[in-house]
């Protein structure tokens, strides 16, 4: 039986913090190994343990691939149901079948993005503090590290989206982003506010950060992948 009025609205706000909260629990648990050392370099930054920061940042970048991308794609296929109208959608098997059926495709767009903003990251760090009389090349080299950073976006919602091979999925979020880029590069400026936020007040960010930005960023993709069918159709009509 429906519940109305402010019952019913109140009945369904806790719905929506039980799905999000949910779903980004999971996706942290998931994502556990990574965090760990994230948290830990910032303690050992504190302290000023500069070789022990470096080391944690060696360990993050080797670990991302194999537990931040899979659980982050498993998290957007979860926002994928929501945006898409299949609000009721059970919450841990959805995340878990995505889990382990995009594992592969993640962790081998994981290890691509890892190791390219990597050399592109110390690329600009030598452009900028080495070969000055090249900074030119570093600001374009941080333009390009911006572009792959912010195509993660439209990577994580592709994954969960569509059947295509990694490399199509690669291609295809890096395309999005430069040819599409006004929703993506919102959906990166509400995800550093919400990160912002979290940073002050940590409950958001175990208990909703990752879920919104994914909710977010899926709805931001959809609309732009609807327009471009949309365009597809005309041109296919035009051309019959």
């Amino acid at each position: 039986m429906e519940t109305r009025g402010i019952m019913g609205g109140l009945y369904r706000i806790c719905e929506w913090i039980m799905r999000i909260s949910v779903t980004n629990i999971l996706w942290l648990l998931c994502s556990a190994p990574f965090f760990f050392c994230f948290v830990m370099m910032l303690v050992m930054a504190n302290s000023n343990f500069m070789n022990e920061v470096l080391q944690m940042k060696w360990l993050m970048g080797i670990l991302a691939p194999f537990t931040l991308f899979p659980a982050t794609a498993a998290m957007f296929s979860v926002t994928r149901k929501w945006v898409m109208g299949d609000v009721d959608a059970k919450l841990i098997k959805t995340f878990f079948s995505s889990y382990k059926a995009n594992y592969k495709q993640a962790m081998l767009g994981g290890i691509f993005y890892t190791l390219l903003s990597v050399i592109m990251y110390a690329g600009y760090t030598i452009y900028m503090t080495e070969m000055q009389s090249m900074q030119v090349l570093g600001i374009v080299v941080l333009a390009m590290l911006v572009v792959l950073l912010v195509s993660l976006f439209n990577f994580f919602s592709i994954i969960a989206h569509y059947h295509a091979t990694t490399l199509q999925v690669i291609k295809n979020s890096i395309f999005m982003t430069i040819f599409r880029p006004i929703r993506v590069v919102v959906s990166g400026i509400v995800s550093v506010a919400i990160l912002f936020i979290g940073l002050k007040y940590p409950v958001i960010i175990i208990f909703a950060a990752g879920s919104l930005i994914a909710y977010l960023s899926f709805f931001n993709f959809y609309l732009t992948y609807q327009k471009l069918q949309q365009a597809v159709e005309a041109r296919e009509a035009a051309e019959s």
